[in-house]
């Protein structure tokens, strides 16, 4: 299986930090019959950003500039996690091991596992370093 199996098409939109911002993005999206699977927000002087991972990325970044929003798209990983002590520590570590610094993450916990995304410097090696780990990687066509 090639790598880019694996490399998920995340959306970043950088929005002024001010009431009514995350309601207007999540509106449009649900206008579009677009899924939210996952979201952060990131805060810094008057500006945020906000990360989804949506179930059809094309549209959901096409809609939300067209709106005006400043959006772009970032490769991210996903890794299935066990949810529990040490399940961040063992995908922290074969990355910290392979030398690949994580520039970002988030999660989600469901009832089974635990999902990180992650932003790293070194995609295809951080890809291969986890598979080769036995990590469970999801696959990019699961956000589309």
């Amino acid at each position: 299986m090639d790598t880019k199996d694996f490399v998920i098409k995340q959306i970043s939109v950088f929005s002024e930090n001010k009431p009514g911002r995350l309601a207007a993005i999540a509106k449009a999206l649900e206008e579009e019959k677009i899924n939210i699977f996952a979201f952060s927000i990131a805060e810094s002087k008057g500006f945020g950003v906000v990360r989804l991972l949506v179930d059809k990325p094309e549209p959901a970044l096409n809609k939300l500039a067209a709106m005006g929003f400043m959006v772009s798209f970032t490769d991210v990983i996903a890794v299935n996690m066990k949810d529990e002590p040490g399940g961040l520590y063992n995908t922290a570590k074969i990355l910290a091991d392979a030398s690949i610094n994580i520039e970002y993450a988030y999660a989600y916990s469901g009832k089974d596992a635990a999902v990180l995304i992650l932003r790293v410097d070194k995609v295809e090696e951080a890809i291969k370093d986890i598979r080769n780990n036995k990590g469970e990687l999801l696959k990019s066509e699961m956000f589309k």
